[in-house]
């Protein structure tokens, strides 16, 4: 049991002692104020006393043990909750590697981008220069074991876990490949996944099974890319137009790498005649304010890049430099409403500098400035939003609850609006692209020879933003000023997209919620009638079903409908569909 002092002090401890560090990940600037410190430092030892009090109270006259650290949990949840900020908050040591990765783009493992294929961790491909390329992974390989430990119908972030660890370690891998003995890399030993288990009774015919032993890495993700890899190497071809030397740069993530790959893949362009840029934003979720300021400040000779403010924090403007600022061309920024933070400021200097145009549509419109402090406690970290992003003009680019405007919009006459089916054509076309491939084993066989005519490339990729955003450089270069490839977004037309996404996604919780309810009234049925539970759900079991087929059949058996499946979560869409699962004997 604790005392009443001891835990008075506790509490104070937790309130007073932070340390602090300025998130890399949406954050700019060096230092801050700790919690509990200034004018109000007082008070905030005062607003904890009945919470000390409660805690003693419990500790002391609950009929049993109390779980404190539950409680503590709990407590520190419901104060964060309780600021309607969904970007605040605490970090338990436990997913501080996790939240490194996703932030910094680093991590220790073998450096792959995995997916899963009828049960299996199926690597897409191994990442440029990584453990697993050195190693001789190949894209399309199975992995169906860790140290001798089956992935079968295991999920991708439970086998991912495996898979890193300490920088230096060795894991063995059991890959299944396409091919004989022969496909097998040098350095294969013979597998060790048990050829007697159910799941894995062995290689399927045409196929070879062999054991890679890796030695973990601390991985550096890449965040510049281009339109494909050239041959079966590890380098980005970023020319989308050859002809009128129209360079393409896309850019995932903002983090301490992107500015040296992206000033590398400038010079590289530049180097080949580059008079014009695609810079592509779209899917990009954000990260580091500095690498956000850098980019800009490349593009930008003089003027506000952003600035921020907020309620305990004076106002901060980072403006561009002349220096190492690259040579002026024709540019183009393409957005979509999954573009946030980092990409929403960069776009939104240029934009408003008159240093770049918009194409595509508006972005999500995440706009805070964070700072990370580690608790002195050592129990985790705080991440905590601090002010606003504001671009040049003066817009908030932060959306809240109640905001018509926000982020960045298209510029007049570059509306251009791709629909849910376009943007996976898109992305399945990008993925295939961005391979890299084991010697030999290109793919597209012809297509490789076709990299220089621009027209063939633009139908190629299935990219309807891209096609008018090179249309409209095209235009650029050929006059004086900006000629539209796409439309003004209709009055309203902005809101009314983010109105129909809210919508849908208002409509999946209430689906789901009915899924649960269902379930709720069926256990309880069962748990009254004393009868056994089946499956409720309409499609049972984990099944990938993107790419598959439904057949509708008529009453008298005749098939009246074939349908493609063309994204997951069928289930949430039969359930309030007038079917019912079919008994089988």
């Amino acid at each position: 049991m604790l005392s009443g002092k001891r835990m008075a002090i506790l509490a104070l401890a937790v309130l007073a002692g932070v340390g602090v560090a300025r998130l890399t990940g949406a954050a700019g600037g060096d230092g801050a104020t700790a919690v509990g410190s200034g004018p109000d430092k007082t008070n905030l030892f005062e607003w904890a006393n009945p919470v000390t009090d409660i805690l003693v109270g419990i500790d002391q006259h609950f009929f049993k043990d109390p779980d404190l650290k539950k409680m503590r949990e709990g407590a520190v949840r419901g104060m964060i909750e309780s600021l309607d900020d969904p970007y605040t908050e605490f970090i338990p040591n436990e997913e501080e590697k996790d939240f490194d990765k996703q932030v910094r783009g680093e991590y220790v493992g073998i450096g792959a981008e995995v997916d899963t294929e009828n049960g299996w961790l199926k690597i897409a491909s191994p990442l440029d220069d990584s453990p697993a390329w050195k190693a001789g992974i190949e894209a399309d390989d199975l992995v169906v074991a860790v140290d001798g430990v089956t992935t079968f119908n295991q999920g991708v972030e439970k086998v991912i876990d495996r898979l890193m660890g300490e920088p230096g370690s060795v894991v063995r891998l059991t890959i299944e490949r396409v091919g004989d003995k022969s496909a097998a890399p040098s350095g294969a030993l013979e597998p060790t996944a048990p050829a007697d288990a159910p799941e894995s009774p062995g290689a399927k015919p045409g196929r070879v099974r062999f054991d890679l032993k890796i030695i973990r890495q601390k991985i550096v993700t890449s965040t510049v890319k281009g339109l494909h890899r050239v041959g079966d190497t590890q380098e980005w071809d970023f020319m989308a137009d050859p002809v009128q030397k129209i360079g393409y740069i896309r850019v995932t993530q903002f983090t301490g790498g992107t500015i040296p790959e992206l000033k590398a893949a400038c010079e590289k362009l530049l180097s080949q005649g580059m008079r014009g840029l695609v810079l592509d934003l779209r899917y990009n979720g954000g990260g580091s304010l500095n690498a956000a300021i850098e980019m800009a400040d490349l593009f930008l000779k003089e003027g506000v890049i952003v600035s921020t403010k907020g309620r305990r924090t004076r106002e901060e403007r980072a403006m561009a430099r002349a220096e190492g600022t690259l040579p002026d061309f024709p540019m183009l920024i393409m957005l979509n409403e999954s573009s946030a933070s980092a990409s929403e400021v960069v776009s939104g200097a240029l934009v408003d500098n008159h240093r770049a145009i918009a194409l595509g549509t508006r972005s999500f419109g995440k706009g805070i400035v964070q700072t990370l402090y580690r608790l002195a406690s050592g129990e985790g970290q705080l991440k905590v939003t601090e002010a606003y992003y504001y671009l040049p003009s003066g817009r908030c680019l932060h959306r809240t609850p109640e905001s018509t405007q926000w982020g960045v919009d298209p510029s007049p006459g570059f509306y251009v609006p791709m629909t849910l089916d376009e943007q996976r054509e898109m992305v399945r076309v990008r993925r295939t692209e961005e391979i890299i491939r084991a010697k030999g084993k290109l793919a597209g066989g012809d297509d490789q020879q076709r990299w220089s005519d621009p027209a063939w490339i633009l139908e190629h990729l299935k990219d309807k933003q891209l096609s008018a955003a090179v249309k409209a450089i095209q235009l650029r270069m050929n006059g004086d000023a900006w000629q539209p490839t796409g439309t003004d977004a209709p009055a309203g037309t902005l809101e009314m997209a983010e109105l129909k996404r809210e919508q849908r996604r208002y409509e999946l919780l209430e689906r789901e919620l009915d899924r649960v309810s269902r379930r709720i009234d069926a256990l309880a049925t069962a748990a009254t009638d004393n009868v056994k539970v089946g499956d409720f759900d309409p499609i049972p079991g984990d099944a990938d079903l993107t790419g598959g087929k439904v057949l509708v059949y008529d009453k008298d058996g005749k098939v009246v409908a074939t349908l493609n499946i063309t994204g997951p979560n069928l289930d949430r869409w039969l359930i309030d569909a007038p079917v019912k699962p079919v008994a089988t004997p």
